[in-house]
Protein backbone atom coordinates (compact mmCIF):
# COMPACT_ATOMS: atom_id res chain seq x y z
CA UNK A 1 0.00 0.00 0.00
CA UNK A 2 2.74 2.45 0.86
CA UNK A 3 4.12 2.23 -2.68
CA UNK A 4 0.74 3.50 -3.94
CA UNK A 5 0.86 6.60 -1.79
CA UNK A 6 2.38 9.68 -3.36
CA UNK A 7 3.64 12.39 -1.02
CA UNK A 8 2.43 15.84 -2.06
CA UNK A 9 2.73 19.39 -0.66
CA UNK A 10 -0.04 21.51 0.78
CA UNK A 11 -1.12 19.52 3.86
CA UNK A 12 -4.68 20.61 4.73
CA UNK A 13 -5.28 22.42 1.41
CA UNK A 14 -3.96 19.57 -0.75
CA UNK A 15 -7.41 17.90 -0.94
CA UNK A 16 -9.87 19.60 -3.29
CA UNK A 17 -12.28 22.13 -1.81
CA UNK A 18 -10.28 23.23 1.24
CA UNK A 19 -8.80 26.60 2.13
CA UNK A 20 -6.69 27.73 5.08
CA UNK A 21 -5.05 30.79 6.57
CA UNK A 22 -2.99 31.89 9.55
CA UNK A 23 -2.72 35.35 11.09
CA UNK A 24 -1.21 37.16 14.06
CA UNK A 25 -3.67 38.74 16.49
CA UNK A 26 -1.58 38.78 19.69
CA UNK A 27 -3.53 36.14 21.62
CA UNK A 28 -0.48 35.49 23.77
CA UNK A 29 0.45 39.07 24.53
CA UNK A 30 3.98 39.82 23.40
CA UNK A 31 6.40 39.45 26.27
CA UNK A 32 4.15 37.20 28.38
CA UNK A 33 5.49 33.68 28.37
CA UNK A 34 7.64 31.19 26.49
CA UNK A 35 7.63 31.67 22.76
CA UNK A 36 7.04 35.42 22.95
CA UNK A 37 10.57 36.00 21.70
CA UNK A 38 9.30 34.93 18.29
CA UNK A 39 7.68 38.33 17.89
CA UNK A 40 4.65 38.45 15.63
CA UNK A 41 4.29 34.70 15.13
CA UNK A 42 0.91 33.82 13.63
CA UNK A 43 -1.43 32.60 16.37
CA UNK A 44 -4.86 32.00 14.82
CA UNK A 45 -5.67 29.59 11.99
CA UNK A 46 -8.73 28.77 9.91
CA UNK A 47 -9.38 25.60 7.91
CA UNK A 48 -12.52 25.72 5.78
CA UNK A 49 -14.26 23.36 3.38
CA UNK A 50 -16.12 24.82 0.41
CA UNK A 51 -19.02 22.50 1.23
CA UNK A 52 -20.38 20.72 4.33
CA UNK A 53 -18.16 17.79 5.29
CA UNK A 54 -18.35 14.55 7.20
CA UNK A 55 -16.30 14.85 10.38
CA UNK A 56 -14.74 12.67 13.05
CA UNK A 57 -12.74 13.46 16.16
CA UNK A 58 -10.60 11.99 18.92
CA UNK A 59 -10.17 13.84 22.21
CA UNK A 60 -8.06 13.83 25.35
CA UNK A 61 -9.13 11.44 28.10
CA UNK A 62 -7.68 13.74 30.74
CA UNK A 63 -10.39 14.19 33.37
CA UNK A 64 -9.63 17.92 33.23
CA UNK A 65 -10.34 18.91 29.64
CA UNK A 66 -10.36 22.31 27.98
CA UNK A 67 -13.44 24.18 26.81
CA UNK A 68 -12.68 23.64 23.09
CA UNK A 69 -12.54 19.87 23.66
CA UNK A 70 -15.97 19.93 25.29
CA UNK A 71 -17.42 21.90 22.38
CA UNK A 72 -15.90 19.65 19.71
CA UNK A 73 -16.79 16.39 21.47
CA UNK A 74 -20.43 17.50 21.61
CA UNK A 75 -20.50 18.60 17.96
CA UNK A 76 -18.71 15.45 16.79
CA UNK A 77 -21.86 13.46 17.61
CA UNK A 78 -23.53 15.09 14.59
CA UNK A 79 -20.79 13.87 12.26
CA UNK A 80 -20.91 17.06 10.13
CA UNK A 81 -18.85 20.27 10.09
CA UNK A 82 -17.38 22.77 7.65
CA UNK A 83 -14.72 24.85 9.41
CA UNK A 84 -12.11 24.69 12.17
CA UNK A 85 -10.80 27.74 14.05
CA UNK A 86 -7.64 27.25 16.14
CA UNK A 87 -5.65 29.56 18.38
CA UNK A 88 -2.23 29.17 19.96
CA UNK A 89 -0.89 31.01 22.99
CA UNK A 90 -3.85 30.24 25.25
CA UNK A 91 -5.28 26.79 26.05
CA UNK A 92 -8.67 28.07 27.27
CA UNK A 93 -8.47 25.30 29.88
CA UNK A 94 -9.62 25.58 33.51
CA UNK A 95 -11.41 28.81 32.57
CA UNK A 96 -14.87 27.86 33.82
CA UNK A 97 -18.16 29.02 32.34
CA UNK A 98 -16.56 32.02 30.68
CA UNK A 99 -14.04 29.79 28.91
CA UNK A 100 -16.81 27.59 27.55
CA UNK A 101 -18.71 30.68 26.43
CA UNK A 102 -15.57 31.97 24.71
CA UNK A 103 -15.03 28.66 22.87
CA UNK A 104 -18.62 28.76 21.64
CA UNK A 105 -18.18 32.41 20.67
CA UNK A 106 -15.16 31.46 18.56
CA UNK A 107 -17.30 28.99 16.62
CA UNK A 108 -20.25 31.38 16.34
CA UNK A 109 -18.09 34.26 15.16
CA UNK A 110 -16.34 32.00 12.64
CA UNK A 111 -19.68 30.81 11.26
CA UNK A 112 -20.86 34.41 10.99
CA UNK A 113 -17.65 35.61 9.30
CA UNK A 114 -17.82 32.80 6.74
CA UNK A 115 -21.62 32.78 6.36
CA UNK A 116 -21.84 29.15 7.48
CA UNK A 117 -24.73 27.31 9.15
CA UNK A 118 -24.98 27.46 12.94
CA UNK A 119 -23.09 24.59 14.55
CA UNK A 120 -20.82 23.91 11.56
CA UNK A 121 -17.55 25.25 13.05
CA UNK A 122 -15.16 23.40 15.36
CA UNK A 123 -12.57 24.94 17.68
CA UNK A 124 -9.13 24.12 19.07
CA UNK A 125 -6.81 25.93 21.48
CA UNK A 126 -3.30 25.43 22.81
CA UNK A 127 -1.08 27.38 25.20
CA UNK A 128 -0.99 28.32 28.87
CA UNK A 129 -3.67 26.84 31.15
CA UNK A 130 -5.90 29.01 33.32
CA UNK A 131 -5.74 32.24 31.35
CA UNK A 132 -8.80 33.89 29.79
CA UNK A 133 -8.81 34.47 26.05
CA UNK A 134 -8.48 38.08 24.82
CA UNK A 135 -11.70 37.80 22.83
CA UNK A 136 -11.45 41.17 21.09
CA UNK A 137 -8.12 40.03 19.63
CA UNK A 138 -9.62 36.65 18.72
CA UNK A 139 -12.55 38.21 16.86
CA UNK A 140 -10.23 40.53 14.97
CA UNK A 141 -8.07 37.55 14.07
CA UNK A 142 -11.03 35.54 12.78
CA UNK A 143 -12.11 38.41 10.53
CA UNK A 144 -8.60 38.79 9.11
CA UNK A 145 -8.14 35.03 8.70
CA UNK A 146 -11.46 34.77 6.83
CA UNK A 147 -10.27 37.42 4.37
CA UNK A 148 -6.87 35.73 3.95
CA UNK A 149 -8.19 32.22 3.15
CA UNK A 150 -6.53 30.48 0.21
CA UNK A 151 -5.56 27.08 -1.18
CA UNK A 152 -1.85 27.47 -1.91
CA UNK A 153 1.06 25.80 -0.15
CA UNK A 154 1.81 29.17 1.44
CA UNK A 155 -1.66 29.25 3.00
CA UNK A 156 -1.24 25.81 4.56
CA UNK A 157 2.19 26.82 5.88
CA UNK A 158 0.71 29.93 7.50
CA UNK A 159 -1.97 27.85 9.22
CA UNK A 160 0.63 25.31 10.39
CA UNK A 161 2.71 28.12 11.90
CA UNK A 162 -0.32 29.64 13.62
CA UNK A 163 -1.02 26.52 15.72
CA UNK A 164 2.58 26.17 16.99
CA UNK A 165 3.59 26.91 20.57
CA UNK A 166 6.97 25.52 21.71
CA UNK A 167 7.39 23.72 18.37
CA UNK A 168 10.58 24.65 16.54
CA UNK A 169 9.11 23.86 13.13
CA UNK A 170 5.71 23.28 11.48
CA UNK A 171 4.49 19.73 10.96
CA UNK A 172 2.66 18.91 7.74
CA UNK A 173 1.98 15.84 5.60
CA UNK A 174 -0.21 14.95 2.61
CA UNK A 175 -0.61 11.98 0.28
CA UNK A 176 -2.43 11.20 -2.94
CA UNK A 177 -3.87 7.80 -3.90
CA UNK A 178 -6.63 6.29 -6.05
CA UNK A 179 -10.13 5.21 -5.08
CA UNK A 180 -12.71 4.20 -7.67
CA UNK A 181 -10.42 5.44 -10.43
CA UNK A 182 -10.35 8.93 -8.92
CA UNK A 183 -7.43 10.78 -7.40
CA UNK A 184 -8.08 11.17 -3.67
CA UNK A 185 -6.02 13.15 -1.17
CA UNK A 186 -5.52 13.26 2.59
CA UNK A 187 -3.58 16.11 4.18
CA UNK A 188 -2.86 17.05 7.75
CA UNK A 189 -0.99 19.39 10.05
CA UNK A 190 -0.26 19.07 13.74
CA UNK A 191 1.55 20.74 16.61
CA UNK A 192 3.20 19.43 19.73
CA UNK A 193 6.58 19.41 21.44
CA UNK A 194 5.92 19.24 25.19
CA UNK A 195 3.17 17.86 27.45
CA UNK A 196 3.12 14.90 25.08
CA UNK A 197 1.68 11.47 25.78
CA UNK A 198 -1.74 11.61 24.15
CA UNK A 199 -4.42 9.12 25.08
CA UNK A 200 -7.47 10.02 23.05
CA UNK A 201 -10.90 8.48 22.58
CA UNK A 202 -13.83 9.34 20.34
CA UNK A 203 -15.82 10.81 23.23
CA UNK A 204 -13.09 11.95 25.59
CA UNK A 205 -14.23 9.29 28.05
CA UNK A 206 -11.46 7.11 29.48
CA UNK A 207 -12.23 3.40 29.05
CA UNK A 208 -12.16 1.43 32.27
CA UNK A 209 -8.85 -0.38 32.83
CA UNK A 210 -7.21 1.46 29.94
CA UNK A 211 -3.74 2.94 30.47
CA UNK A 212 -3.22 6.66 30.26
CA UNK A 213 -2.10 7.31 26.98
CA UNK A 214 2.46 21.16 25.33
CA UNK A 215 -0.72 19.85 23.86
CA UNK A 216 -1.04 17.73 20.75
CA UNK A 217 -3.41 19.11 18.11
CA UNK A 218 -3.93 17.60 14.67
CA UNK A 219 -6.23 18.67 11.84
CA UNK A 220 -6.78 16.48 8.80
CA UNK A 221 -8.70 17.07 5.58
CA UNK A 222 -9.65 14.74 2.76
CA UNK A 223 -11.67 15.00 -0.43
CA UNK A 224 -12.80 11.38 -0.09
CA UNK A 225 -16.51 10.67 0.18
CA UNK A 226 -16.98 8.62 3.34
CA UNK A 227 -19.77 8.08 5.84
CA UNK A 228 -19.34 9.41 9.38
CA UNK A 229 -19.21 6.01 11.11
CA UNK A 230 -16.56 4.73 8.71
CA UNK A 231 -14.52 7.92 9.12
CA UNK A 232 -14.69 7.68 12.91
CA UNK A 233 -13.61 4.04 12.86
CA UNK A 234 -10.71 4.80 10.51
CA UNK A 235 -9.60 7.72 12.68
CA UNK A 236 -9.87 5.73 15.90
CA UNK A 237 -7.61 3.05 14.47
CA UNK A 238 -5.15 5.54 12.97
CA UNK A 239 -4.81 7.42 16.27
CA UNK A 240 -4.33 4.17 18.18
CA UNK A 241 -1.38 3.34 15.93
CA UNK A 242 0.17 6.81 15.93
CA UNK A 243 -0.64 9.65 18.34
CA UNK A 244 -1.55 7.26 21.17
CA UNK A 245 1.85 5.58 20.65
CA UNK A 246 4.07 8.62 21.28
CA UNK A 247 5.59 10.16 24.37
CA UNK A 248 7.98 13.03 24.99
CA UNK A 249 7.50 13.57 28.73
CA UNK A 250 4.62 11.30 29.78
CA UNK A 251 2.20 14.20 30.36
CA UNK A 252 -1.29 14.04 28.84
CA UNK A 253 -2.64 17.45 27.89
CA UNK A 254 -6.03 18.92 28.72
CA UNK A 255 -6.43 19.87 25.04
CA UNK A 256 -5.31 16.90 22.90
CA UNK A 257 -7.52 16.78 19.80
CA UNK A 258 -7.54 15.20 16.34
CA UNK A 259 -10.21 16.38 13.88
CA UNK A 260 -10.90 15.16 10.33
CA UNK A 261 -13.09 16.77 7.68
CA UNK A 262 -14.08 14.78 4.54
CA UNK A 263 -15.93 16.78 1.88
CA UNK A 264 -16.14 14.25 -0.98
CA UNK A 265 -14.99 16.79 -3.56
CA UNK A 266 -12.81 14.22 -5.34
CA UNK A 267 -16.08 12.89 -6.75
CA UNK A 268 -17.78 16.25 -7.33
CA UNK A 269 -18.32 15.52 -11.02
CA UNK A 270 -20.41 12.44 -10.27
CA UNK A 271 -24.13 12.85 -9.63
CA UNK A 272 -23.99 9.90 -7.22
CA UNK A 273 -20.46 9.69 -5.79
CA UNK A 274 -19.45 6.32 -4.29
CA UNK A 275 -19.63 6.72 -0.51
CA UNK A 276 -17.05 4.72 1.43
CA UNK A 277 -18.64 2.63 4.17
CA UNK A 278 -17.07 0.20 6.60
CA UNK A 279 -18.06 -2.64 4.25
CA UNK A 280 -16.64 -0.98 1.13
CA UNK A 281 -13.62 -2.53 -0.57
CA UNK A 282 -12.13 0.99 -0.71
CA UNK A 283 -12.36 1.37 3.07
CA UNK A 284 -9.10 -0.56 3.58
CA UNK A 285 -7.31 1.72 1.11
CA UNK A 286 -8.57 4.84 2.86
CA UNK A 287 -7.70 3.50 6.32
CA UNK A 288 -4.10 2.76 5.37
CA UNK A 289 -3.65 6.21 3.80
CA UNK A 290 -5.03 7.89 6.92
CA UNK A 291 -2.78 5.76 9.13
CA UNK A 292 0.23 6.80 7.06
CA UNK A 293 -0.49 10.53 7.44
CA UNK A 294 -1.18 10.23 11.18
CA UNK A 295 1.99 8.23 11.83
CA UNK A 296 4.12 10.66 9.83
CA UNK A 297 2.75 13.58 11.85
CA UNK A 298 3.05 11.75 15.19
CA UNK A 299 6.72 10.98 14.61
CA UNK A 300 7.35 14.62 13.72
CA UNK A 301 6.08 15.58 17.19
CA UNK A 302 8.55 13.29 18.97
CA UNK A 303 11.46 14.40 16.79
CA UNK A 304 10.63 18.03 17.61
CA UNK A 305 10.09 17.41 21.32
CA UNK A 306 11.34 20.07 23.73
CA UNK A 307 15.11 19.62 23.99
CA UNK A 308 14.99 16.21 22.28
CA UNK A 309 18.26 14.86 20.87
CA UNK A 310 17.29 11.22 20.31
CA UNK A 311 14.26 9.43 18.83
CA UNK A 312 13.83 5.91 20.19
CA UNK A 313 11.36 3.25 19.07
CA UNK A 314 10.68 0.98 22.05
CA UNK A 315 9.61 -2.46 20.81
CA UNK A 316 8.26 -4.94 23.36
CA UNK A 317 7.59 -8.53 22.24
CA UNK A 318 6.72 -11.80 23.96
CA UNK A 319 4.38 -10.32 26.56
CA UNK A 320 1.55 -12.22 28.20
CA UNK A 321 -1.07 -9.78 26.82
CA UNK A 322 -1.25 -6.53 24.88
CA UNK A 323 -1.99 -4.70 28.13
CA UNK A 324 1.26 -6.07 29.56
CA UNK A 325 3.25 -5.21 26.43
CA UNK A 326 1.82 -1.69 26.42
CA UNK A 327 2.50 -1.17 30.14
CA UNK A 328 6.08 -2.40 29.78
CA UNK A 329 6.76 -0.16 26.77
CA UNK A 330 5.31 2.91 28.51
CA UNK A 331 7.25 2.27 31.72
CA UNK A 332 10.53 2.21 29.81
CA UNK A 333 9.65 5.07 27.44
CA UNK A 334 8.70 7.37 30.35
CA UNK A 335 11.41 6.47 32.86
CA UNK A 336 13.46 9.61 33.60
CA UNK A 337 16.51 7.47 34.31
CA UNK A 338 16.19 5.56 31.05
CA UNK A 339 15.55 8.75 29.08
CA UNK A 340 18.56 10.55 30.57
CA UNK A 341 20.79 7.55 29.83
CA UNK A 342 19.63 7.72 26.20
CA UNK A 343 20.67 11.36 26.14
CA UNK A 344 24.10 10.45 27.45
CA UNK A 345 24.54 7.61 24.96
CA UNK A 346 24.65 5.09 27.83
CA UNK A 347 23.26 1.60 26.96
CA UNK A 348 22.15 1.14 30.56
CA UNK A 349 20.12 -2.07 30.52
CA UNK A 350 19.92 -2.00 34.33
CA UNK A 351 17.61 1.02 34.23
CA UNK A 352 15.52 -0.61 31.51
CA UNK A 353 14.96 -3.88 33.34
CA UNK A 354 14.24 -1.92 36.52
CA UNK A 355 11.47 -0.01 34.71
CA UNK A 356 10.09 -3.29 33.38
CA UNK A 357 10.08 -4.70 36.88
CA UNK A 358 8.00 -1.91 38.43
CA UNK A 359 5.56 -1.78 35.51
CA UNK A 360 2.17 -3.53 35.89
CA UNK A 361 3.29 -6.10 33.31
CA UNK A 362 4.15 -9.67 34.24
CA UNK A 363 7.93 -9.95 34.03
CA UNK A 364 10.16 -12.97 34.61
CA UNK A 365 13.68 -11.67 35.15
CA UNK A 366 15.36 -14.84 33.86
CA UNK A 367 13.59 -14.54 30.49
CA UNK A 368 14.16 -10.89 29.57
CA UNK A 369 16.23 -9.97 26.51
CA UNK A 370 17.30 -6.37 25.79
CA UNK A 371 19.03 -5.18 22.63
CA UNK A 372 19.54 -2.33 20.17
CA UNK A 373 19.43 -1.88 16.43
CA UNK A 374 19.35 0.77 13.74
CA UNK A 375 15.75 1.80 12.93
CA UNK A 376 13.81 -1.08 11.39
CA UNK A 377 16.80 -3.44 11.24
CA UNK A 378 16.55 -7.13 12.14
CA UNK A 379 20.21 -7.17 13.17
CA UNK A 380 20.03 -6.69 16.94
CA UNK A 381 22.98 -6.10 19.26
CA UNK A 382 21.95 -7.78 22.51
CA UNK A 383 23.09 -6.37 25.84
CA UNK A 384 21.02 -8.77 27.94
CA UNK A 385 19.90 -12.33 27.26
CA UNK A 386 17.68 -14.32 29.59
CA UNK A 387 18.26 -11.78 32.34
CA UNK A 388 22.04 -11.91 32.12
CA UNK A 389 24.52 -9.54 30.42
CA UNK A 390 25.96 -10.76 27.13
CA UNK A 391 29.57 -10.67 26.03
CA UNK A 392 28.87 -7.79 23.65
CA UNK A 393 31.55 -5.14 24.12
CA UNK A 394 30.41 -2.04 25.97
CA UNK A 395 31.89 0.26 23.34
CA UNK A 396 29.82 -1.51 20.65
CA UNK A 397 26.67 -0.97 22.67
CA UNK A 398 27.59 2.68 23.11
CA UNK A 399 27.91 3.04 19.34
CA UNK A 400 24.47 1.46 18.92
CA UNK A 401 22.80 4.10 21.12
CA UNK A 402 24.88 7.06 19.96
CA UNK A 403 22.75 7.63 16.84
CA UNK A 404 20.05 10.27 16.78
CA UNK A 405 17.57 7.46 16.10
CA UNK A 406 17.67 3.81 17.17
CA UNK A 407 15.37 0.94 18.15
CA UNK A 408 15.28 -0.61 21.63
CA UNK A 409 14.20 -4.27 21.56
CA UNK A 410 12.72 -5.90 24.66
CA UNK A 411 11.67 -9.53 24.58
CA UNK A 412 9.82 -10.80 27.64
CA UNK A 413 9.57 -14.39 26.29
CA UNK A 414 6.44 -15.37 28.22
CA UNK A 415 3.73 -14.86 25.59
CA UNK A 416 2.88 -13.68 22.07
CA UNK A 417 1.73 -10.06 22.57
CA UNK A 418 3.64 -6.99 21.45
CA UNK A 419 3.49 -3.19 21.60
CA UNK A 420 5.66 -0.23 20.72
CA UNK A 421 6.15 3.38 21.70
CA UNK A 422 7.87 6.22 19.88
CA UNK A 423 9.83 8.00 22.58
CA UNK A 424 12.42 10.71 23.21
CA UNK A 425 15.34 11.27 25.52
CA UNK A 426 15.32 13.74 28.42
CA UNK A 427 17.81 16.58 28.21
CA UNK A 428 19.05 19.59 30.12
CA UNK A 429 17.34 21.73 27.48
CA UNK A 430 13.94 20.26 28.40
CA UNK A 431 14.42 21.23 32.05
CA UNK A 432 15.76 24.67 31.17
CA UNK A 433 12.84 25.37 28.86
CA UNK A 434 10.14 24.26 31.29
CA UNK A 435 11.40 25.37 34.72
CA UNK A 436 10.89 29.11 34.16
CA UNK A 437 11.53 31.86 36.68
CA UNK A 438 8.55 33.17 38.66
CA UNK A 439 10.25 36.55 39.00
CA UNK A 440 10.27 36.84 35.19
CA UNK A 441 6.82 36.18 33.64
CA UNK A 442 8.35 36.10 30.16
CA UNK A 443 10.18 32.89 31.10
CA UNK A 444 7.09 30.92 32.10
CA UNK A 445 5.73 28.27 29.77
CA UNK A 446 2.24 26.88 29.07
Amino acid sequence: MKSKLKAIPGSVVAPQGFKASGVFCNIKRLGTGKGSDRGRKRDLALIVSDSPATMAGMFTTNQVCAAPVKVCAARAKKGRAQAIVVNSGNANACTGKQGLADALEMTRFTEQALNLPVGSALVGSTGRIGVMLPMDNVRAGIIEAAVMLGSTVAHSAQAAEAIMTSDTRPKESAVEFRIGGKRVRIGGMCKGAGMIQPGMSATGKRPAAAPLHATMLCFITTDAAIEAKALQEALREAVALSFNRITVDGDMSTNDTVLVLANGRAFAQKSKPPIITRKSRDFAVFRLALQHVCLELAKMIVRDGEGVSRFVTVRVNGAKSFADADAAARAVANSPLVKTSWHGGDPNWGRIIDALGYSPATIVEERVDIGYSTPGSRKILWSLKRGQPTRTKFKDLCVAVSSREFDLHIRLNIGQASALMYAADLTEEYVEFNKGDVSDPSSLGG
